[in-house]
């Protein structure tokens, strides 16, 4: 039985890996009494004494707490703080099989942002495979549920006397400074970053990022279908990411379609000429704590899908 403990565990992201946790049947985890859980010392000991670490605090927060844990103390960070650090490893383990395999031997991990995990599964493939350039100039819209935001933005979207504004879908980071976006184009291996334009969804979880792509865009590709083979090709060993083709125009894609569950579902929609890729996932799932909790497995030697829910 590995010791787990979390650091943040009142929050979103960590209420979630602890709920993931408790069905866990390699993984004990470790809770600090009401009192302990401000105070730095108790942490660090707990730290220490753990096999993994989850950090699940804002991101000053979160580098104090690295800072403080020794060098083989095992992090998985779920923050802004370390995404782009070179000293951490990105922990997407779908982007490849060295990834996947580094995670292993990997003692700090930061997890990807929500937003960025939706775009580089879209992106980064096409770029790997050559179907898009890294010079492409790229927009993508991204809708997601108001859990994202953390339990300020919860208490305020679940109000009795919430405003009228906040009934509707908003857009935001409007000036296109969101902090996913160094990781959206570190990650996706784009030489720009893209037109991003991230919208708050009226329902608690849930997510859709979607990229818009024309033929003249894509080399190789002459059909809605080829390209949904390049991901197909790209993910037929994942056990998270499902692809499909959708060509149903009566079809409609709800932004918390995916809610509840730790698996991402990507399709391939549109004609022959116009053509949006999307990603449906959970943004507490696989945006957040479902993949931490992935790469947690893969740094145990465990089953990679052990304790998540996964819709098949």
């Amino acid at each position: 039985m590995y010791r787990v403990f979390i650091d943040g565990s009142a929050g979103t992201t960590g209420l979630r890996i602890h709920e993931r946790l408790m069905n866990h049947p390699d993984i004990s985890v470790v809770q600090l009494i009401e009192s302990s859980r401000r105070d730095p010392e108790c942490r660090r000991r707990e730290m220490e004494g753990s096999d993994i670490t989850f950090l699940c605090l804002p991101d000053e927060t979160s580098r104090e707490m690295a800072g403080a844990a020794g060098s083989r103390t095992r992090l998985i960070d779920t923050s802004t703080a370390f995404r782009t650090d070179p000293h951490w490893l990105y922990g997407f383990p779908e982007l490849s099989t060295r990834l996947r395999s580094s995670l292993s031997k990997a003692d700090r991990v930061s997890v990807p942002g929500c937003h960025a995990t939706g775009y580089i599964s879209l992106v980064f493939p096409l770029v790997k495979s050559g179907v898009l350039g890294s010079d492409a100039l790229i927009s993508c819209t991204s809708l997601t549920g108001y859990s994202g935001g953390g339990r300020q933005m919860i208490a305020e979207c679940t109000a009795d006397d919430r405003p009228d504004s906040l009934s509707g879908a908003r857009i935001y980071a409007i000036s296109q400074c969101h902090k996913h976006l160094p990781e959206m184009t570190r990650y996706s291996n784009l030489d720009h970053p893209p037109v991003f334009m991230p919208v708050i969804a009226d329902c608690y979880a849930g997510m859709v990022t979607s990229v818009p792509l024309h033929l003249s865009q894509l080399n190789g590709i002459g059909t809605a279908h080829d390209l949904c083979r390049v991901y197909q090709d790209f993910y037929r060993d994942s056990a998270t990411i499902l692809v499909d083709h959708l060509d149903d125009s009566e079809r409609m894609l709800p932004v918390n379609e995916m809610a509840g569950f730790d698996s991402m579902r990507l399709s391939v929609l549109g004609n022959d000429e116009r053509m949006t890729v999307t990603a449906s996932f959970d943004n507490l799932g696989k945006g957040s704590s479902g993949t931490a909790i992935q790469c947690m497995n893969l740094m145990l030697g465990l089953p990679e899908t052990t304790g998540l829910r996964l819709m098949t």
